[in-house]
């Protein structure tokens, strides 16, 4: 039997909201998970990607995140990881670093075996490349094995992963993909496989309304999921549907049955009544304790185009807007391409000229589908600019298949 901690998307070093505060509390997010695999004695933590926030995490968040990786490293638990899209770079990654120092090992397409479970790596690999995969993996010898992969897999929302063709495709008979990227969790059997996600270990859009925490994985006769609980920074929802002649006044008496003690408190009007001021609601908020506070106001406003204002959470409009859109996988191309660090702002010209090229040659330029989309992968970042400007870009990857031929699992590393 072996026990293990499946996390992912930990986001480290995201400066939500442009606080501080909460900058940390995506750090702690990570500690209590360590915290409660030491405490636990499990085999393993196994990180299914974006353990960074972004590719230029600063240096408090790096020393953190290494004291903490020394702390599994001084009882004896094993890091095992991936690289998700967030923090992917051209060349080396932080995870490398990290594997030098010998407080992790990076999963590829060779085993790495901890009690009876041999883990896999697939890091995140753009839409546009998926078809060079071969899911080649070198044997292994032991009595179970696990694939851990970044990346929106079918049967879970906004998938555009197959999951069933990495199943059938693959040299390897998995009993279970640990899987990052969608930061909510879930669980479910694709081909008698375990496919789970244990979603995010911190609040990281307002969206994600449901308790943060992580999955401890059992390999038995069987494979047990079960998830597990963290403390995280409070989240007050506050839903205030107005009726006519209502406003700020029922706003802020709805703000006072709260506790808004040290919370993140996000409040959604929706109804009709007067124009209420956001600024002063806020303000509101935070006089009686909160941290922060963000209100999104949903009522239709007399403008000459039709808008939905979201004045809490900016990501969430830009995710509504582009599934209203419905852009062509085209468009989500050179959408990537255009918000990709990987592609210095110099070569951005020819990078899309290449892109929509190789679209023309395969006459790929066909309208999307509304599945097509990816609502979660559009992320403004809550329009922290200042600490990421890439939103949810996909990264170029290291992985050149443009030549003859498939690629394999190493080439993308």
């Amino acid at each position: 039997m072996t026990r293990v901690i499946h996390t992912g998307d930990t986001h480290i070093g995201y400066r939500q909201y442009h606080s501080s505060a909460r900058r940390q509390d995506f750090l702690a997010a990570f500690e209590a998970v360590v915290s409660d695999a030491i405490e636990s004695d499990v085999a393993a933590v196994v990180h299914a990607g974006d353990l960074f926030h972004d590719r230029r995490p600063d240096l408090p968040d790096l020393l953190g995140t290494l004291s903490a990786l020394r702390r599994l490293e001084d009882a004896g638990i094993p890091f095992l990881a991936i690289v998700g899209n967030h923090e992917s770079t051209r060349h080396g990654q932080w995870l490398d670093l990290f594997e030098r120092l010998g407080l992790a090992t990076r999963l590829d397409d060779s085993p790495t075996v901890v009690g009876d479970v041999a883990f896999y790596g697939l890091d995140h690999v753009p839409p546009s490349q998926r078809d060079d995969l071969e899911y080649a993996f070198d044997s292994y010898g032991a009595e179970h094995a696990a694939l851990v992969a970044h990346g929106l897999f079918e049967p879970f929302a906004y998938a555009d992963w197959d999951t069933e063709t990495v199943l059938a495709e693959s040299d390897v008979d998995f009993d279970a993909m640990l899987l990052g990227d969608n930061h909510e969790p879930g669980q479910t059997t694709v081909r008698d496989t375990w496919v789970t996600y244990p979603g995010s270990t911190e609040r990281a859009s307002a969206s994600e309304r449901e308790g943060r925490g992580y999955n401890l994985i059992t390999f038995a006769d069987e494979v047990d999921v079960r998830r597990r609980a963290i403390e995280t920074r409070p989240f007050v929802y506050v839903d205030v549907e107005l009726r006519d002649g209502e406003g700020a006044r029922r706003v802020r008496e709805q703000l006072g049955q709260h506790d808004l003690t040290d919370a993140v408190v996000i409040v959604e009007i929706t109804g009709s009544g007067e124009p209420v001021t956001p600024a002063a609601i806020e303000e509101a908020a935070t006089e009686n304790g909160a941290l922060i506070a963000r209100v999104t106001d949903r009522r239709e406003i007399e403008t000459d185009a039709d808008l939905d204002v979201s004045f809490a959470d900016p990501d969430e409009a830009v995710r509504e807007r582009l599934s209203d859109l419905d852009p062509s996988p085209a468009a989500v191309d050179i959408d990537d391409t255009v918000r990709s660090e990987t592609v210095a702002d110099s070569a951005v010209r020819s990078a899309v000229t290449e892109r929509i090229e190789t679209r023309l040659d395969a006459g790929d330029l066909g309208a999307a589908t509304s599945q097509e989309i990816d609502p979660e992968g559009v992320d403004v970042e809550d329009a922290d600019a200042e600490d990421s400007g890439d939103g949810d870009a996909v990264d170029a990857g290291d992985g050149d298949v443009s030549g003859e031929g498939q690629a394999s699992m190493g080439e993308f590393r």
